[in-house]
Formats: C-alpha cells, sequence, structure tokens
C-alpha cells in the first residue's frame, strides 16, 4: 500500500516532445549568431590597434594604403592568435601571442553566454561558423598576399585555422554555454567518462593541473621581477624607437599580448631546461648567452648573465614543491583506510601525465618561430620542458603521498604498540 501510495504522489515528468527542423535551426541559430559576435569583436579589438600604429607611422602613404595596410596587419595578428602561422619578410612566424588567444577565449566564453542557448545544436552551430570565418580570413589574406604563396602553405595555413576555431571557438562556446555544473552537456557527459579512468587518476589529473597552476603562477611572479627590474633598459630601447606617445602607447598594448609567453617561458627556467631568443641563445638558470636581440622593449627585462648563479641553479625546488601541494590536494581528498599501493600508482602517474602533456602543449604554442635565420628559434624546447615538469612535479606528489602513507602507518604501529594500562573498557 505503501509502494502504491507513494507511486500515485511521485511526480509526473512528462517526455520532452522531439524537436521539429525548425526548432534544431533555432537553436543552432543562437550559436551562430554567438559566433559571429565572438569573431566581429576580437578582430575589431585587434583591427582598432593595428590600423592606429600603421596610420601613425611615419611611412604611411594616404589613409587609404594605411587602412589597407593595417587590415591586412590587423588579420594577420588575428589568425596568428588563433594559431594560424603568419607569413612576413620573407620568413613564417609561428609563435602564437597568448594574450590574444585569451581575449578571442574570453569573448567567445561572454558571447556564448549571453546570446547562444545552451544545447548541442548551438554549440556546433557556433562552433562551425566560428571555424569558418577563421578559414574565410585565411583565404582572404593568402589571396590578396604578394607573392602568392605556395599551395601546400596554403594547405597549412588553412588546417591551422580549422583547428585554432575547433580548439579556441569550440573551447570558448563551451565554457560559456555549458560551464555550469548542471549544464545539459557535462551533465550527460559526466557519467559516461566514470568508466574511463579509475576515480583516482581522475584525481591525480585535477592534482597535476593545480601543480601546473601553482607553477604558472611562481612563473608570472618571476615575470613581474624581471619587468621591475629590466624597467631601465626596457627605457632605452622604447626611447631609442622614437615616435610619437601615442605610438609609445600602442607599442605597450601590442607588446602586451606577449607578456603570457614570457610567463610560461619563465616556467621553464624555473623547471631548468630555460628558453631561447634567437638560435645562439640561452637563458636559464645555469647559463646566460643572449644575442643580437630585436629592438623590442619587452626584449629588455629578460634576466641578464647576473641571474645565472649557483643560488638560482635550485629552482626546480620550487618545482618540486608546487607537486607536494599537488600531492597535498590528492590527498586530502582520499580516505587514508581504504587507500592502496595501486591507488597511489594511478594519482602520481595524472599528476605526472596532465603536468607534462599540459606543459608540451602550451610551450609548444609559445614558442616556435619569430623571423627568419637566427630567430627561427624561440622559446623553451617544449618536449623537453614538459619531461623535466612532468618529473618535478609528479616526483614532489610521490614524496608528499609516500610520506603521508609513512606517517599513517607510524601511528597506527604506535598505537598498537601502547601498553594496556588497565583503564581500557572492556570489549575495545
Amino acid at each position: 500500500m505503501s509502494t502504491t501510495a507513494s507511486r500515485r504522489n511521485a511526480p509526473v515528468v512528462e517526455p520532452e516532445p522531439p524537436r521539429t527542423f525548425r526548432d534544431r535551426f533555432t537553436l543552432a541559430s543562437s550559436g551562430v549568431w554567438a559566433a559571429l559576435q565572438a569573431a566581429g569583436l576580437s578582430y575589431a579589438a585587434v583591427a582598432l590597434l593595428a590600423v592606429a600604429a600603421v596610420l601613425d607611422s611615419p611611412s604611411a602613404s594616404g589613409s587609404d594604403g594605411g587602412l589597407g595596410a593595417g587590415g591586412t596587419a590587423a588579420t594577420g595578428l588575428w589568425l596568428l592568435g588563433h594559431g594560424v602561422p603568419l607569413a612576413a619578410a620573407g620568413a613564417t612566424v609561428t609563435v602564437v601571442p597568448l594574450g590574444l588567444t585569451a581575449l578571442a577565449l574570453f569573448v567567445t566564453h561572454v558571447t556564448a553566454k549571453r546570446s547562444a542557448v545552451p544545447t548541442l545544436a548551438a554549440w556546433l552551430g557556433g562552433t562551425i561558423t566560428y571555424t569558418l570565418a577563421l578559414v574565410a580570413a585565411t583565404v582572404v589574406l593568402a589571396a590578396g598576399a604578394s607573392p602568392s604563396p605556395a599551395v601546400g602553405e596554403v594547405a597549412v595555413q588553412v588546417g591551422a585555422a580549422v583547428l585554432g576555431g575547433v580548439v579556441l571557438g569550440g573551447g570558448g562556446f563551451a565554457l560559456g554555454m555549458f560551464s555550469a555544473p548542471d549544464g545539459p552537456l557535462l551533465a550527460g557527459l559526466t557519467p559516461r567518462l566514470d568508466p574511463v579512468l579509475p576515480d583516482t587518476a581522475r584525481l591525480g589529473l585535477r592534482a597535476g593541473l593545480v601543480g601546473l597552476g601553482l607553477l604558472t603562477a611562481l612563473g608570472g611572479v618571476l615575470t613581474t621581477v624581471w619587468v621591475v627590474l629590466g624597467r631601465g633598459t626596457a627605457a632605452e630601447v622604447a626611447a631609442g624607437l622614437g615616435g610619437s606617445w601615442f605610438a609609445v602607447v600602442v607599442l605597450l598594448l601590442t607588446q602586451a599580448a606577449l607578456v603570457p609567453n614570457l610567463v610560461l617561458w619563465s616556467t621553464a627556467w624555473l623547471a631548468g631546461p630555460g628558453f631561447a631568443v634567437g638560435a645562439d641563445s640561452t637563458f636559464s638558470a645555469a647559463a646566460t648567452e643572449a644575442g643580437p636581440l630585436p629592438g623590442l622593449p619587452l626584449l629588455g627585462v629578460l634576466p641578464g648573465p647576473a641571474w645565472s648563479t649557483p643560488v638560482a641553479q635550485w629552482t626546480p625546488v620550487l618545482v618540486v614543491g608546487c607537486g607536494a601541494a599537488a600531492g597535498w590536494f590528492a590527498w586530502r581528498r582520499l580516505e587514508p583506510s581504504l587507500v592502496r599501493v595501486p591507488d597511489l600508482a594511478w594519482i602520481a602517474g595524472g599528476v605526472a601525465v596532465a603536468a607534462g602533456a599540459v606543459t608540451v602543449v602550451l610551450q609548444q604554442v609559445a614558442g616556435g618561430s619569430a623571423g627568419a635565420e637566427r630567430f627561427a628559434v624561440v622559446g623553451a624546447d617544449a618536449w623537453v620542458t614538459g619531461g623535466v615538469v612532468a618529473a618535478e612535479i609528479g616526483g614532489g606528489a610521490v614524496l608528499v603521498l609516500l610520506g603521508a602513507v609513512a606517517r599513517r602507518w607510524l601511528a597506527a604501529r604506535r598505537s598498537q604498540a601502547a601498553p594496556d594500562d588497565g583503564n581500557t573498557p572492556p570489549g575495545t
């Protein structure tokens, strides 16, 4: 009787009626509208600076020529921020200005959150539209280039535009539409991902991201120190370039797009491998060899030989400390009495894989080629840095996990070895 009553009082959930083609089109159009806003706003921000810089330069010949050159420069920089290689002055630039990447990701997130309906159809519509906008801009830029690029080069650029549209556009739209814990996409995917990896492995991946986040924060602090101590040299470089105050402001805003790159290079400096700005240069805690550098004020803040000291060579200990924090993060979310050796192995492996894999990706896009000849090598070696960071952060996590297990084991041994003073109640 109680069962019948409970069924009778239970709320009735009506099945959702199947969506018609018109419903799906309406949902997808909201994603398309969000994508058009995101592409237009992010491009407008870059174009404003590029056109202003070109018009302010003494070499600008007439308003039409200046606007055309500024539009071309803006398109190239906007695409470069999405990972599309830029052909300039007979060289190919592959260093992604991560400040522009962050701008594009933020704009796609905001427009999707405000304009798109959080459904899979809207996400697909927005991602496809954003990707097509990148591909169209790539084709138009290649068609207007002189001399015309080779077909293979254009194919590589189009492929990079597709990848950038899917990763940045799709990622930004997903953050905007489905970032809520009860969002329609994440709520449906999370149960399906549960059987793929053990809980401890997923906890290790999360802990690895925590450790890498702490390392990035340390890189930001180190970069700030470099900027403060090197502001005099940067000011001298800026003064040597000349130009009006407006040109200086535009130059500073433009260089801000490269600050995240410098932060990632500083994490490679902390980890040990260091980075390069030119084929014959080295910036690391062990040695510093700086060759001739371009006239960019931001490069004036790079660490000099005085930073390569025996004390500085101990900076990898800080990275191990980030791994220790990651291990503590994981341990606090475990039930100590249920932890076994395979669980610790899964956690340690997840920490190392997450920290190393993300480092490889970030260093790969933060470095590359910045010009011809010696400047074809800029940034850190992604694979070496990723391997070192994985070992250091993973090693720090292992130390903390083993220490926590050992401390718990010793506490259990002491409690077993404690003499009975006769006051222990029977049966306990």
